[in-house]
């Protein structure tokens, strides 16, 4: 007969467990015993088991501690059981820990296969619900990419290849072309999803604290610290930590970086203990990595670490055939939210978005389709002029320019245009650090 389940016998009684078994292998089920709680929960350990029958009352242990060991090494393991005269509260004890049902002794053999044949059925659901999350999942991950041209084709391909291994990636591209999306669906994709990835913007942190995000820091390890707590990558233990702009990180805190790299060690500030973690590291920036270590701002040994797969994103102006794809999915996604009836875009309007240079990248564009759908009151969008009214379509700049002398140096002229952006923005750092496509803390640095 085919085999039903496998089923593990935990029981003292050398008759029941001998009549049990012979009662359930008739109906097709496989069924091992044992007689002692710990040899219960090795077996448990090591083999493949559908269904748990315990007795609560074992020579070295109880039923209850099986119960509670076997849910800490399967949650989702259905467990019966096995009461005898007297402990029926206990029984019941057993189900609030999150037993499937109990069964009295002597044992009653329709009400023991009645009992089995619910708890198999239910943990097949269970397995089968996990199994369609799990896709679910996948499904959303491999989604999330939006484009088909032949270079998003390309990078979806290698993100799904190297998504089930643990191999550090550095993904680089222009700010908004999606760098943190496929740090997303590398997550999802690998094994580590059922771990959390934690997300840190290295250039969002002042240099003086992303040490202590990174490691955590012990009580009076500097003023302030009025306590204990952990840093990123112990959050990240046993899943993925994702470092955003990580060419803005300090040369001294790259090297203490590099060695949590190499082995998986690191003290919180303010200790002397060494944590251990499993971490896998994503990064990103949009700054030319190579210009970076030529200049001495980035090392070498830490870019090899990191560089171990890179993916490029394309800026949004190289894969125009994405753009009425991308759109499509904002205006869906946003119109939802809004509940809006809104149902499409209008020719017209779609050639003033294929027009646009889209500097911003893909985060422009979700911009863009949220303010449209804000505005709109029909059923289709009939005009973008908001984005050409502000950015002037794909024509020639029409607003303030700088005259710069002839002879004046790289290092001048990068100055000047700082300072004029800055006066037109009304000193205004993120927004000139945006146009300028640098990151604020760059303008810091710069003392401006």
């Amino acid at each position: 007969m085919a085999k039903r389940a496998d089923i593990l016998l935990v029981d003292d009684e050398e008759a029941l467990c001998n009549a049990a078994s012979k009662i359930l292998a008739k109906e097709g089920y496989r069924v091992s015993f044992v007689h002692t709680a710990q040899e219960g929960l090795d077996k448990f350990s090591t083999e493949v088991v559908d269904l748990l029958i315990t007795d609560l009352m074992l020579p070295d242990s109880d039923g209850i501690a099986v119960l509670r060991r076997a849910k800490e090494i399967r949650p989702t393991i259905e467990v019966i059981v096995i009461t005898g005269h007297g402990t029926v509260e206990k029984a019941v004890e057993a189900m609030r820990l999150g037993a499937y049902d109990f069964i009295e002794k002597p044992l009653d053999k329709n009400q023991l296969l009645k009992t089995v044949a619910k708890a198999v059925e239910r943990q097949r659901l269970s397995a089968e619900n996990q199994q369609l999350r799990e896709q679910l999942q996948q499904a959303r991950g491999e989604d999330s990419l939006i484009g088909g041209t032949p270079a998003m084709i390309e990078i979806k391909k290698l993100v799904r290849q190297i998504a089930p291994t643990d191999v550090s990636a550095l993904i680089q591209g222009e700010s908004g072309t999606g760098k943190e999306v496929v740090a997303d669906m590398l997550h999802t994709l690998s094994l580590r999803r059922d771990k959390p990835i934690i997300k840190i913007s290295c250039a969002a942190i002042p240099e003086t604290l992303l040490e202590s995000e990174l490691f955590g820091y012990e009580r009076g390890a500097f003023t302030g610290a009025a306590g204990s707590k952990p840093g990123k990558f112990e959050m990240a233990d046993g899943g993925t930590l994702f470092l955003d702009e990580i060419a803005e990180m300090s040369p001294a805190l790259q090297a203490k970086l590099l060695r949590v790299l190499q082995d998986g060690r690191f003290q919180r500030l303010g200790s002397t203990k060494e944590i251990q973690v499993d971490v896998r590291l994503i990064s990103a920036t949009h700054v030319d990595l190579a210009a970076a270590i030529h200049a001495k701002k980035f090392r070498e040994d830490l870019y090899y670490r990191l560089n171990v797969v890179h993916v490029n994103l394309p800026p949004l102006r190289d894969r125009r055939e994405d753009l009425p794809v991308l759109a499509d999915h904002f205006l869906k996604k946003y119109a939802a939210r809004m509940q809006k009836k809104v149902t499409g875009i209008a020719p017209v309007a779609l050639d003033q978005l294929l027009a646009h240079s889209w500097p911003g990248n893909v985060r422009e564009l979700e911009n863009t389709m949220q303010r449209a759908l804000a505005v709109c009151t029909g059923a289709v969008i009939e005009s973008f002029q908001l984005i050409t009214a502000l950015r002037g379509g794909t024509s020639a700049p029409t607003g303030p320019s700088i005259t710069l002398p002839i002879g004046v140096t790289l290092a001048e002229a990068e100055d000047r245009v700082i300072t004029e952006t800055l006066r037109l923005c009304g000193n205004d750092k993120e927004k000139t650090a945006k146009i300028l496509g640098i990151s604020s803390r760059t303008l810091y640095r710069r003392g401006v």
